[in-house]
């Protein structure tokens, strides 16, 4: 027998159907377990991938970053001062620290973190002790980029441009005995009194370049005296003085100081001194004033006015030296609406004789001329000068100066000059005006000879353009050298006429109230007034041709009564009657009564609250 059949394998048991099916079925929940762990275990998997993905991101953002912070640093350290170089190693410092305090890899470690040289960490704990070092690095970017620029700026200027002499800002004094005693003796009114009077014209604290032109005078005018230490002193004034009393120099000492201290301006925006003038005439007066001051300094200065071309004007504007306009309302405006003026740059404006230029209708104008310009807040300085101080000038003084100081010469009413000698003929016609005219210039002619050393000059006021014409031929008929200056006239005629009377080539000259305001024409010993003008005011203005500059002076006046006059008798003798001149007999058959002044919404019927007590406030327990 074979082994096979000796030795039989054991038996297994049987496996019936059921159990073939429970474990399969076992078999396939224990694989669809071992499944679901799988991927919960491959979850944490991913989600750590990603992490590390974002991760890597970020520091190659950072390190973008970096190295752009670095070559704009690089950048600045090249252009700045070694105080801007300085700030490189703080950011490599603060990065350092940032990049150790965050847990990486030791991969990303490695490839984040730089190795700093001794000079850098040394250079690195210097900075950290500095203000820079608590910046952020937008902030420390921002900060190089500027240091930058200004010394590039720094260094530009001081290549092609002369340093500019700083000057002390005057700051408010104690008033002595002997200030006191010459406001008394000027009686000038200081409102608040801060800062007290000047006597020495080279004790100012300005530019040592301007003292060369101010040493052709001795001593300040009162109206100089008391508004220069006010106005160095970068505070806004308001001077009220009669016409005559330097007011130019007044607002130009400290202006073209302002003007000359300030930095280099960019092209189109250097404009930082506006003057507004009522008249042609007047503008080109203190143009003229202002062009000779500037030249010390380099500053140029261009006068608008209306009735010549703007080409040649706007041709001045565009001058990168021109920082000084003067200019009547309607010019200026003209220019600054259209484009041509840019006035947002303007720190020093100067309204001189605002009453006047209220008096011809120009208070919108002005207005809309001091919106072109800056805020008060952004540093900008006003000055109102002004013969008189009516409702219409306090209420443009309030809305546009910002704690002004008010400055008075004399009375805030209205004040003929006492050193001009007053002589009034009353005449029964107007037709008697030629014979008394020719007789004052012969006689005046005969006393005072023309010649070209100290030539005579004579000033004839007409109430209309017509009259001024008439009279003009009828000097002319009398073999008088004589000129003639109203609105009917050309600007070139206006000029040369103009130009004749203050060189002495004619002798007398017939104006209208243009010539009223402001204009200083030396020497002129005698005004005659044909025809009174329409308000006392003129008056006043007409008479203060003469007798300017501390001088004496003689107005000879025509009044007949006529017209307008008899309703203003009773204001003109009161102003001869302040003037302390002698008032004729003939002037008893007009009325004295004085018209109360008028308000310009509410007519005479209103209560002029100006200087009235501030009210109190009562509270009750």
């Amino acid at each position: 027998m074979s082994i096979t059949e000796s030795a039989p394998p054991a038996s297994t048991p049987a496996i019936s159907k059921e159990e073939k099916k429970r474990l399969k079925a076992e078999k396939k929940e224990k694989k669809r377990k071992a499944e679901a762990v799988a991927a919960t275990e491959a979850e944490p998997k991913s989600a750590e991938g990603d992490v590390a993905k974002e991760k890597k991101e970020k520091k190659d953002k950072k390190k973008k970053r970096a190295a752009e912070d670095e070559a704009d640093s690089s950048a600045a350290a090249a252009a700045s001062t070694a105080k801007g170089g300085s700030q490189e190693p703080a950011k490599k410092k603060k990065k350092k620290e940032k990049s150790k305090s965050e847990p990486t890899s030791a991969s990303a470690t490695a490839e984040s973190s730089t190795v700093a040289t001794p000079a850098e960490s040394s250079s690195a704990a210097a900075s950290a002790s500095t203000p820079e070092a608590g910046l952020s690095k937008k902030q420390l970017k921002k900060l190089a980029k500027a240091q930058a620029a200004a010394a590039a700026g720094s260094s530009s200027t001081t290549s092609n441009s002369t340093p500019v002499p700083t000057t002390a800002i005057v700051t408010p004094q104690a008033f002595t005995a002997e200030h006191n005693a010459y406001l008394a003796e000027q009686n000038i009114t200081l409102a608040p009194s801060l800062f007290p009077p000047v006597f020495s014209i080279p004790s100012l604290p300005i530019n040592s370049s301007l003292q060369p032109f101010l040493a052709a005078f001795t001593k300040p005018t009162p109206i100089q005296s008391c508004s220069w230490p006010a106005l160095l002193a970068k505070r806004d004034v308001i001077g009220i003085a009669e016409t005559g009393s330097g007011k130019t120099l007044s607002f130009g000492v400290p202006g073209m100081n302002h003007v000359s201290s300030l930095p280099p301006a960019k092209k189109g925006k250097q404009i930082a001194m506006l003057v507004l003038a009522p008249t042609r005439e007047l503008a080109q007066q203190s143009h003229d004033t202002l062009l000779a001051f500037g030249k010390s300094v380099g500053i140029n200065s261009v006068c608008l006015f209306g009735g010549v071309g703007k080409a040649e004007q706007i041709a001045e504007l565009r001058k990168q030296e021109t920082r000084i306009v003067v200019g009547t309302p309607g010019r200026t405006l003209d220019l600054a609406d259209a484009g041509d003026l840019d006035l947002s740059g303007v720190s020093y404006l100067v309204l001189d004789e605002a009453d006047r230029m209220l008096d011809q209708g120009f208070e919108n104008d002005i207005r809309r001329i001091i919106a072109h310009t800056p805020d008060h807040t952004k540093g900008r300085q006003t000055v109102m000068f002004s013969a008189t101080w009516p409702e219409s000038v306090r209420r443009l003084a309030s809305t546009f100066l910002h704690d002004p100081i008010r400055i008075t010469v004399g009375s805030d009413e209205l004040s003929a000059n006492k050193r001009i000698e007053q002589v009034v003929e009353v005449l029964d016609s107007s037709r008697d005006k030629d014979g008394r005219l020719l007789y004052h210039l012969r006689s005046h002619l005969k006393a005072h000879p023309n010649t070209a050393a100290s030539p005579t000059r004579i000033l004839v006021f007409a109430l209309y353009k017509k009259e001024a014409q008439r009279l003009e031929y009828t000097i002319k008929r009398a073999n008088y050298a004589v000129g003639a200056l109203h609105g009917d006239m050309t600007q070139d005629a206006r000029f040369k006429a103009l130009d004749l009377f203050k060189t002495g080539k004619q002798n007398v000259l017939v104006a209208t109230d243009v010539a009223a305001r402001g204009l200083d024409i030396p020497d002129v010993g005698l005004v005659i007034n044909v025809t009174f003008p329409l308000t006392t005011e003129d008056f006043v203005h007409r008479c203060g041709r003469t007798g300017r500059a501390g001088k004496t002076g003689k107005a000879v006046t025509f009044f007949t009564g006529e017209a307008h006059e008899k309703s203003l008798a009773g204001e003109f003798m009161r102003v001869l009657r302040d003037a302390g001149a002698e008032i004729p007999q003939e002037m008893d058959r007009f009325p004295t009564t004085i018209k109360k002044k008028e308000h310009g919404s509410y007519g005479a019927f209103y209560k002029d609250t100006t200087n009235a007590p501030k009210a109190t406030k009562i509270t009750f327990d």
